[in-house]
């Protein structure tokens, strides 16, 4: 059946709190620092979030449960159909809801809405679907959303809806294979930027969720699918138009469609966990299917006891690799064709293949506290020590134990030690806290000799500049305290080295929070990233320092480095030179700002530069920004401090300074922009926080 394709552009609702703010003092926002968990946790969580107003329910709702700052990340987090990503009613009135009349009335209304589901909601009749309009996020509070009997639909052209947190079960009317009532959990016809997640869905009469007629730009993350004959269908369309992201799903005891893919153009799936058990009534015919002309990758899944784990039409190309196969027979294709690349559309983190089943078990379904951000949670502590002493005797042991999905803080106490290894925090475990135990920043040092051109064990290339990092941090809410994080790569031992870049710390996340902490390395050291080149990525570093000589703080992260030192170090062969920073800032976003802090170093004088634009791939739609004030630089600042990079010139971008003061600063001219009193109040701490203010766990 074919359906006419939506192209109509759609003015996304943009969420509240993006006016004007009040100008700050010379110092920028307060910066509240509590060791207390529980103030911090709260302060974090309510920044971005919009709280209740004129709720059904006011005394339940005055704190607000809901995570309304949370927006999708795969397809549904892309640009498209005049929709930029899928952040559901973020923005709109929050309420909470306990009967069927509230629900649909919020859910069908015109206005955007965050709805709280905070009962068991029972449809009636059964098998109601409730016409989700545009722009809404349905959320369950903690685990007692549920919707019995029934579920959802999303018709043509409805966008921009986000529903999670929720259990939808039992519309099952006694007939295993049920092809009389078409009784979805989530059914969707047409529509598009749609995220499902952390939900549990079973025992329905048909399926489970249904992605029909072109639906597309759908994301499907962290559910569980379980006890229904018919798991995931998607197609009903002669069209191959959609696109479509379906990761850290539990298909547990369903017995086809797992997904069922048809006519899809770019269907991404990975770090799913099918399983099927031994000796029950139910038995899988199939696992993942590329059906018609669809075009599939497959990563990193594991599938335990699926007859016809991966199968494919002759039409179809199914690219899979990474995955792990347990007890299962029959078909298990790859093959037909050349695959798309999915991180060309979006940044993600693979888990690996053998983690998955723990991964998805622990993190999928309804979260106690994934819609309560404004409950106070207590932290959990995991300790590290080189000497056994501690749960844990390597950093990325106590990191690997965290649970995927998490929302309440871990901290990670490290004991003093020098822990060489590579540290990777992934996106999936936000709101983790490295914190070193010892007397002082020096006493806990994490550290690692990768550059960009060093080969990977596996020999399958070298790690390139990103991946040369000793610690790469992609969670949000990531916070380092009291520590030395470092890249110790010998650059005057590989000088027949191509790819000398080696960096020390990255991060790509928002709400970062570097505190107390040494940074030290030569070229590239201090990597600032966002998660992708469209997503915020806040960063925030305070009585700090960071050593290098070379771009040794760069990235396209909006990111505060505030009273701390930046020291400048030789280069390898004794000589001085080099650059501060190198932002890669998208347009419309701000860069780095240095302020109330140092510049200095063992150098000779005049020969470094604050910065120059990196134009990361050539990309001209950058807008490059580095902004230095309210502090002191040494003489080793050249006069010009700026200058050009790969063709760029930095006078096209925006590079400009404010109140410095030292050897090394200079006076307003045409090599040496200042901002003016008036330009200045723009460019302050608050201005890069954007309503966020960061708080020690």
């Amino acid at each position: 059946m074919t359906a006419e394709r939506r192209t109509a552009q759609h003015t996304p609702h943009r969420p509240a709190g993006s006016s004007h703010r009040s100008r700050r003092t010379r110092l920028g926002v307060a910066i509240a620092v509590s060791t207390a968990l529980a103030a911090g946790f709260a302060a974090t969580a309510a920044n971005g979030a919009t709280g209740p107003r004129n709720a059904p329910y006011p005394a339940s709702s005055a704190a607000s449960p809901v995570r309304a700052d949370e927006a999708a990340d795969g397809f549904a987090s892309v640009d498209a159909l005049g929709q930029d990503g899928t952040y559901g009613g973020r923005g709109g009135e929050t309420v909470t809801v306990r009967t069927l009349a509230d629900l649909e009335k919020y859910a069908t209304a015109a206005e955007p809405y965050v709805i709280v589901v905070a009962a068991a909601i029972t449809m009636d009749p059964k098998g109601k679907e409730i016409k989700v309009a545009s722009d809404k996020t349905i959320i369950g509070s903690g685990t007692s959303g549920h919707i019995v009997g029934g579920g959802f639909f999303l018709g043509q052209g409805v966008h921009n809806v986000i529903i999670r947190n929720l259990t939808i079960r039992d519309s099952y009317a006694g007939t295993w294979n049920d092809k009389e009532h078409d009784w979805d959990a989530i059914q969707m016809d047409g529509a598009h930027h749609v995220w499902i997640d952390h939900n549990d869905l079973r025992n329905m009469a048909d399926g489970l969720i249904d992605s029909r007629k072109d639906t597309t730009y759908l994301t499907v993350s962290w559910n569980r699918l379980q006890h229904d004959n018919k798991a995931f269908g998607i197609g009903w369309t002669e069209n191959t138009t959609a696109d479509l992201t379906i990761h850290h799903n539990w298909f547990h005891e369903t017995e086809q469609r797992n997904p069922s893919t048809d006519n899809v153009a770019h269907a991404h799936l990975y770090n799913n966990f099918l399983q099927d058990d031994p000796g029950t009534d139910i038995t899988s015919s199939y696992g993942n299917y590329a059906r018609g002309h669809t075009n599939m990758v497959l990563e990193n899944s594991y599938f335990d006891g699926l007859n016809n784990p991966v199968t494919r039409d002759s039409t179809a190309t199914l690219v899979q690799r990474g995955s792990i196969f347990a007890r299962t027979s029959g078909r298990n294709e790859s093959g037909g064709g050349t695959s798309f690349d999915p991180h060309s559309y979006y940044a993600y983190t693979l888990d690996d293949a053998a983690d998955v089943p723990a991964l998805v078990k622990a993190g999928s379904g309804p979260r106690s506290s994934i819609a309560a951000a404004s409950t106070t949670a207590a932290a959990t502590t995991l300790t590290v020590a080189k000497d056994g002493s501690g749960q844990y005797s390597s950093v990325q042991a106590a990191v690997n134990a965290v649970p995927a999905g998490n929302t309440a803080r871990t901290v990670i106490a490290i004991a003093p030690g020098t822990y060489r290894e590579l540290v990777k925090i992934p996106s999936t475990k936000q709101n983790v806290t490295l914190q070193g135990t010892g007397p002082s920043r020096k006493s806990t040092v994490i550290v690692y000799d990768n550059a960009s051109g060093t080969q990977k064990p596996d020999g399958s290339g070298t790690y390139g500049t990103g991946g040369s990092a000793t610690v790469a941090a992609e969670g949000d809410g990531f916070q380092a305290r009291n520590l030395t994080i470092a890249n110790d790569f010998d650059e005057a031992a590989h000088q027949d080295m191509s790819g000398l870049q080696a960096v020390a710390l990255r991060t790509a996340a928002d709400k970062v929070f570097l505190d107390s902490i040494i940074t030290e390395g030569d070229q590239d050291t201090l990597l600032l990233d966002t998660a992708a080149k469209d997503r915020l990525g806040r960063v925030y570093m305070k009585n700090s320092y960071v050593v290098g000589n070379v771009d040794f703080i760069f990235g396209r992260a909006s990111a505060v480095i505030d009273a701390s030192v930046i020291t400048l170090k030789k280069r390898w062969n004794g000589s001085s030179a080099g650059y501060v920073t190198a932002p890669s800032t998208a347009a419309g976003r701000k860069g780095f700002l240095i302020n109330n802090s140092t510049v200095n170093g063992d150098v000779s004088a005049s020969t470094f530069y604050l910065g120059r634009p990196w134009h990361a791939g050539g990309d001209a739609t950058l807008d490059p920004m580095t902004t230095v004030r309210d502090s002191t630089l040494s003489a080793a600042i050249r006069p010009a401090p700026w200058t050009d990079m790969s063709g760029f010139s930095w006078k096209d971008d925006r590079f400009a300074e404010y109140r410095n003061d030292g050897p090394g600063a200079g006076t307003a001219s045409g090599d040496r922009p200042q901002l003016s009193d008036t330009g200045a109040a723009g460019q302050e701490v608050a201005d890069w926080l954007e309503g966020w203010t960061p708080s020690a766990s």
